[in-house]
């Protein structure tokens, strides 16, 4: 019986092991048992359902087209970046749209694939391009770092699905979609996204390179987290016990990186 354990046990741990993948652009080797086209296939559906369900802003509307202006540029940083890396490959399968939402709610969020919504409700804190592009750029970061399909698959793996997202969606297709909702912040309230305080620190690094590439200051980064921190009360809940940062970690830890973020990748337009 003890050897009947053991052996499982080792080859859970196996298939464990080779369920983890590294990165391409963090470094990261993380858990990875839902593929990107799969997760990029789901997604399809997702986001057609969240825009039929909700007030897409009008393509004319002054700030819809700053919001899309923002995009295209952080979009073509990112593009050019992943080539100079030898990374265009990584980027296979992005369809790249961007939608402003009608939504009193200070959230955004990129899906797998390149779908981006920014809440109307978020633009009072944003307050201009710069800061707002922080705020894509840390969305788009999540998608690229694939933080959603991490998290997706350590919730199938928590909740016994862990056999891919088309087993699962036949035989659980409203739990998978409530795992992929909860693993990409749609719809949570949660503001900016729902993801691990570990996961939000790696998207606010890369997200503030992004926006740098493309040719906004990263130095209004810390004063949008400090307008974000007075909007949403103070960020009052310990680190602790938060799923995100206080935000006195995150400028703090912002701050670190802030120096070489605009030696090596700022590019004033």
């Amino acid at each position: 019986m003890k050897r009947t354990l053991l052996a499982y046990s080792l080859i859970c741990t196996a298939c464990l092991i080779s369920a983890c993948q590294r990165n391409a652009i963090t470094g990261r080797s993380q858990l990875s048992i839902v593929s990107e086209s799969e997760v990029q296939s789901l997604a399809v559906g997702q986001y057609k359902s969240f825009l039929d369900s909700n007030k897409v802003v009008a393509a004319a509307n002054k700030d819809a087209v700053m919001v899309k202006r923002v995009g295209s540029r952080i979009i073509d940083a990112i593009k050019t970046y992943y080539a100079t890396q030898g990374l265009s490959k990584e980027l296979e399968g992005y369809s790249w749209e961007v939608n402003l939402v009608e939504n009193k709610e200070m959230n955004a969020w990129c899906m797998p694939g390149g779908k981006i919504v920014v809440y109307t409700g978020l633009l009072p804190v944003t307050k201009n391009e710069a800061s707002l592009a922080v705020v894509m750029g840390h969305e788009i970061a999540h998608a690229l770092a694939r933080h959603g399909s991490e998290r997706m698959s350590q919730a199938m793996l928590q909740q016994g699905l862990g056999l891919g997202i088309s087993l699962a969606l036949s035989n659980k297709p409203a739990q998978t979609q409530n795992i992929f909702n909860t693993a990409y912040g749609i719809g949570s309230g949660a503001g900016l996204s729902a993801f691990s305080r570990s996961n939000e620190l790696e998207a606010d690094k890369f997200g503030l390179r992004f926006s740098a590439l493309a040719g906004y200051d990263p130095r209004e980064a810390i004063d949008f987290w400090q307008r974000m921190s007075k909007a949403s009360g103070g960020g009052a809940v310990p680190s602790l016990f938060s799923t995100h940062p206080s935000d006195a970690t995150r400028i703090a830890e912002l701050e670190k990186v802030m120096d070489e973020t605009i030696k090596n990748y700022y590019k004033k337009p």
